[in-house]
């Protein structure tokens, strides 16, 4: 199976400018297309993840990627999906944030020998003109045009500040400026940026007369539309120290029914004809797709030594229990018990595993927890130094999540 036509049986393709024409340069043609990461936030999370492997299927078929950091972009802040305008970092945090972002990076695209290129639009966009930009740039834009974008309609009712306005003429000013650099040819994004994905194309237009295109992914999202990528303790990060593998791999193995065979086809390398094989499944022979789905991406995000350990550790938690090395864990010390004990609610809290003593009571009167086996069912149960086997409690939320607290 050809390349396009493989990304839309696994259902990444959501949108493209011109498919037969993208269809061509991704079958039969090598060329360089470019992908924007705004850093934000100190590390890559899922909703990255999705496009990082769509790269790396691309450059695997002989194109060249170019990713590109949004140092000069995140100082404006993209509007798409905010209701809310997002919080001012400084260039000193969005730098941090960047360097962050190029060695998570790497673990999916191969840099070397000029297979891929990273640049940073700040390099461009942190010493333009604005009367210039204005004049040269701003021109090829119209006001009417812009506000009918999914991008800016969203805001118009709550407040579009102007700042954010100007997102749409930055980034297609990153698409000119790669064209005219590195002959860069096609866009790519999530679906959310078609908005901003066609400004470019328009824009290189304008300026040069050629044709450019752009293709956006799939957004991943749930069967019932909601973005993937988020548990009670907030974000699932690719970043092992604020989402360990164990943690990363059980957010996997937890996903719904209606969603795991969709997470193999778009999230992983595995043949088509062997999820295929997994289709048929209900119940529990379901658990096995599961299984192989959170193996496979957290092999993907955190190597095969980590992927084994956390396969492992599952596998014996939902039997015996016994093996609790590769939980993700919680350290108390003396200052966390009171009169010598720790109530539950605290407990849960402390561990993360509730955002609140409210949201721990509501698990403890519905029966979700159990601690050293026992079902905790008193809300105001606590737990002395002594109640530590072996100076560890073993913690069950619901029927998936584990927690080790140590003492």
């Amino acid at each position: 199976m050809k390349l396009y036509e493989e990304l839309k049986a696994r259902g990444l393709i959501a949108q493209t400018t011109n498919e037969e024409l993208i269809s061509h340069m991704l079958n039969e043609e090598q060329i360089t297309f470019y992908t924007g990461f705004d850093p934000t936030a100190d590390s890559l999370h899922v909703g990255h993840f999705l496009v990082l492997t769509v790269m790396k299927r691309l450059q695997m078929a002989g194109h060249r990627p170019i990713a590109l950091l949004g140092g000069g972009t995140t100082l404006v802040g993209d509007p798409t999906g905010k209701t809310d305008m997002r919080k001012m970092l400084t260039i000193e945090q969005i730098q941090s944030n960047a360097d962050r972002f190029k060695e998570q990076m790497g673990r999916f695209i191969d840099f070397s020998d000029g297979k891929a290129i990273m640049v940073n639009n700040a390099d461009w966009l942190c010493d333009l003109k604005y009367l210039e930009f204005l004049r040269e740039i701003g021109v090829h834009f119209s006001v009417n045009r812009m506000l009918t974008a999914e991008c800016f309609k969203s805001r118009l009712e709550k407040g579009l500040t102007f700042i954010e306005f100007n997102y749409m003429l930055m980034q297609s000013y990153d698409f000119l400026k790669l064209f005219e650099t590195y002959g860069c040819r096609l866009e790519c994004g999530g679906d959310d940026q078609w908005s901003n994905i066609l400004g470019g194309t328009e824009l290189v237009r304008r300026v040069h007369g050629e044709d450019v295109n752009g293709l956006t992914f799939t957004l991943l999202t749930t069967s019932e539309g909601k973005k993937m990528g988020k548990t009670e303790k907030g974000a699932v990060w690719l970043d092992p120290e604020k989402t360990t593998p164990y943690e990363f791999y059980q957010y996997w193995r937890n996903v719904r029914d209606d969603d795991v065979i969709r997470c193999l086809k778009m999230l992983t390398f595995m043949p088509l004809e062997e999820i295929a094989e997994y289709e048929g499944l209900e119940g529990q022979e379901l658990n096995r797709a599961k299984s192989r789905l959170a193996y496979e991406l957290t092999k993907l995000v955190h190597g095969e030594e980590e992927a084994n350990k956390a396969d492992e550790a599952a596998k014996s938690l939902f039997t015996s229990q016994s093996d609790s090395a590769n939980m993700p864990s919680t350290d108390l010390t003396d200052a966390d018990f009171t009169d010598g004990a720790i109530a539950a609610l605290d407990l849960l809290v402390k561990c993360g595993l509730t955002p609140s003593k409210s949201e721990a009571r509501r698990v403890v009167q519905q029966g979700g927890l159990v601690v050293n086996d026992e079902k905790v069912t008193d809300i105001a149960k606590t737990f002395t130094k002594d109640d530590f086997k072996d100076g560890k409690l073993i913690i069950k939320k619901g029927k998936k999540t584990f927690h080790r607290v140590n003492y």
